[in-house]
């Protein structure tokens, strides 16, 4: 199942997001992804993937929410996908009816993806504290899992807490949108194994595309999965594809082969660095989905 992240960020923000969703599901996309950026700190105290600096496409971000809703009204079959939310930014409850209200205009098509991000200036913005990120994930999941499921609803946590009060809009996927976690530490991939119905991975093109680095990744999370008495093959795996600049569209074409020939059917492409224009981004679209589907 091959997708597409939709144009979010730097000059791609200015597209024709509608356009570009309806189209390339005609063309055969299986599903649409979106990301989260607030701002882009002038100097960083921590920078982006490792490096000291934050990409100059994160100046400009159109907001997840709409960009999905925009997708959702013009799609009818395409999954509507969130790579990722940075959960601790959220209050558990508005940010369930968000995606519970997506849920329920896309008719079942949110895929719920959340991890902790990495920049302490967004989270300063945000009125997030940047310690215990993944505390407060565990706390934020677990309050949306007694929004979706039970009413009325009341929840008490270290940060959150819900006074015994009726959310009746439930999502239309039952028991409720499938989560999907994003990770690279230890801590982060034994979660989603403990708790998640999927993992939000990532390869980088053009090089290797990570198999081994993949294949160790997924060993944490089902070890993990085996503690918790879940089932490993239950949690589900979705490749993000980040596209470097300048990189021949043939090596992305070898890429996705080689993660479907390693059991990665599942992935999303990200042009973001190589295409910024409506009509060069839907040919990407186009020539990917001829080739590998």
């Amino acid at each position: 199942m091959l997708g597409f992240a939709l144009p979010q960020f730097g000059e791609s923000a200015h597209a024709e997001l509608a356009r570009f969703a309806s189209t390339a599901e005609q063309l055969g996309a299986e599903s649409l992804w979106v990301g989260d950026r607030l701002l882009a700190a002038v100097e960083p105290s921590v920078g982006y993937g490792g490096r000291d600096t934050v990409p100059l496409n994160f100046r400009t971000s159109l907001d997840p929410f709409t960009a999905v809703a925009v997708a959702a009204a013009v799609t009818t079959s395409a999954r509507l996908g969130f790579s990722a939310l940075v959960a601790p930014w959220y209050s558990p409850v508005p940010l369930a009816r968000q995606l519970t209200s997506l849920d329920v205009v896309s008719h079942g098509r949110v895929l719920a993806g959340f991890g902790i991000g990495w920049s302490p200036e967004e989270y300063q913005a945000a009125g997030a504290s940047f310690a215990r990120r993944g505390a407060q994930l565990d706390e934020i999941l677990d309050a949306l899992d007694a929004l979706w499921t039970t009413d009325p609803v009341s929840f008490d946590g270290d940060q959150h807490r819900i006074p015994p009060s009726w959310v009746s809009l439930k999502p239309v996927q039952q028991p409720h949108p499938p989560v999907y976690l994003g990770a690279f530490s230890a801590a982060g991939l034994a979660r989603i194994g403990r708790r998640a119905d999927g993992w939000l991975a990532v390869a980088g093109v053009p090089g290797d595309v990570g198999i081994d680095r993949l294949a160790a990744q997924r060993r944490t999370i089902d070890r993990a999965a085996h503690a918790a008495g879940r089932d490993p093959a239950a949690i589900a795996t979705h490749v993000r594809i980040n596209v470097a600049p300048e990189t021949p569209i043939e090596t992305v074409v070898d890429a996705v082969k080689t993660l479907q020939d390693n059991g990665y059917s599942d992935a999303f492409v990200d042009t973001l660095y190589v295409v910024t224009d409506t009509d060069t981004q839907l040919e990407w679209v186009e020539r990917l989905l001829a080739v590998v589907s």
